[in-house]
C-alpha cells in the first residue's frame, strides 16, 4: 500500500514538473510574441534581452542553486563573445552554429578557470576573487588588442545565413528568432539539469556542504562542474551577442555587466530559472522606459525599485509571487 502511494506521489510530482516546464515554454513564447508585435522596430533590444537572460540564467546556476557569491560572471559571457568573434574576424569561419560552438567552448573554459580559483575561498574572499578575475579578464582583452581590438572593439564579424537561408538582416528578425530558439532550448535543458540528481546535489551543497561531504560527496568537484556548465550557458549568450551585433566590445567583460546581472537575478528571485528570466525582462524594460522618459534621473528610479523589492519582496518578484500562490493553494480546502 505504501509503495503504491509513493508511486502515485512520484507520478504526481513528475506531472507537476512537466506542467511547469510546458507552462514556462508557453510563457516564454507568449512574451516573445508580444514583444515582437509590440516592438517591431526595436528587435535589437529584445535580442539584447535574450543575451542577458542567458547570462542571468548562468549566474543563477552558481549563485542561486549552489550559493557561490560572485560579481565577475561577465568574464564567462565575454569569453564566449570574444571566442565567437575571433573565429569569424580572424579565421573567416562565419557559420553561426560553429560560432555558437566556439562561444560555448570559450565560456566553458572560462568557467573552469574562474571556478577553480573562486572556489578556493568562501564568503567575502570569494566575492573579492570574482571581482579581481573580471578586472583581469577585462585588462587582458584590452591589452591583447591584436586579437580583440582593445578599446576599439572587435569588428569584422560577418555571420553567414543560418542553414544558408536566413540572413542576419539590418532589422534583426533573424537574430531575434535565433535567440529565442536558443533560449527555449537552454531553458529546457536547465530545467532537466536542476531537477536531476546532480542538480539536487548542488542544492544540498548550498544548504549544508558538511553533510554532503560526510555522505561521501565532493562539493568542490560538483561546484566546478556546475561552473563549467554555467560558463557554457553564458557563452551561448556571449556568442549570440557577437552574432547579433557583429561587434564585441570590452563592455562584455565589464564589472558593471556582472553587477547588473546579479541585480536582475535578485530582482526576479534566486534559485529559480523563472525568477532569472522574469528579473531580466522587468529590469531591462524598466531601465529602457525610465531612461527614455527621464534621461537625467533614471538611475534614481531604478535604485528606488531595487530598494523596494529588497525591503518588501526579499525573495524577488517571482519568488514572492510563487510563495504567495503556494500558500493560497495550501489554504484551499
Amino acid at each position: 500500500m505504501t509503495l503504491v502511494m509513493n508511486n502515485q506521489t512520484e507520478r504526481l510530482r513528475h506531472r507537476r514538473a512537466l506542467n511547469a516546464d510546458l507552462l514556462g515554454i508557453a510563457a516564454i513564447t507568449a512574451i516573445a510574441a508580444i514583444g515582437y508585435f509590440a516592438f517591431p522596430d526595436n528587435l535589437a533590444l529584445l535580442t539584447r534581452m535574450i543575451t542577458i537572460a542567458l547570462l542571468v540564467l548562468s549566474l543563477d546556476l552558481v549563485t542561486g542553486y549552489c550559493g557561490v557569491a560572485t560579481l565577475g560572471h561577465a568574464a564567462l559571457f565575454g569569453s564566449g563573445a570574444y571566442a565567437a568573434g575571433i573565429l569569424s574576424a580572424h579565421y573567416g569561419i562565419n557559420d553561426p552554429l560553429l560560432m555558437m560552438l566556439a562561444g560555448i567552448t570559450g565560456g566553458a573554459l572560462a568557467g573552469l578557470l574562474c571556478g577553480a580559483i573562486i572556489l578556493r575561498a568562501h564568503g567575502l574572499p570569494q566575492l573579492v576573487l570574482s571581482i579581481a578575475l573580471i578586472h583581469l579578464f577585462h585588462e587582458f582583452a584590452n591589452k591583447a588588442s591584436s586579437w580583440t581590438g582593445g578599446s576599439d572593439g572587435l569588428s569584422g564579424i560577418a555571420p553567414d545565413p543560418i542553414f544558408g537561408i536566413f540572413e542576419f538582416d539590418l532589422y534583426g528578425h533573424t537574430a531575434f528568432f535565433f535567440g529565442m530558439t536558443l533560449l527555449v532550448i537552454v531553458f529546457v535543458l536547465l530545467r532537466l539539469l536542476v531537477r536531476s540528481p546532480f542538480g539536487m546535489l548542488c542544492r544540498g551543497i548550498r544548504q549544508d556542504p558538511l553533510r554532503i561531504r560526510a555522505m561521501g560527496g565532493s562539493p568542490k568537484a560538483a561546484l566546478i562542474k556546475m561552473y563549467v556548465i554555467s560558463g557554457a550557458v553564458a557563452g551561448v549568450g556571449g556568442a549570440l551577442n557577437a552574432i547579433a551585433t557583429q561587434v564585441v566590445g570590452l563592455d562584455s567583460l565589464s564589472f558593471t555587466q556582472s553587477a547588473e546581472a546579479l541585480v536582475m537575478l535578485v530582482l526576479g528571485g534566486t534559485g529559480s530559472l523563472f525568477g532569472a528570466l522574469s528579473g531580466t525582462v522587468i529590469f531591462m524594460l524598466f531601465e529602457d522606459y525610465v531612461s527614455a522618459a527621464n534621461p537625467f534621473h533614471w538611475l534614481t528610479m531604478v535604485g528606488a525599485l531595487l530598494i523596494a523589492v529588497v525591503l518588501f519582496a526579499p525573495k524577488g518578484l517571482y519568488g514572492t509571487a510563487a510563495a504567495f500562490i503556494g500558500r493560497y493553494r495550501e489554504q484551499r480546502p
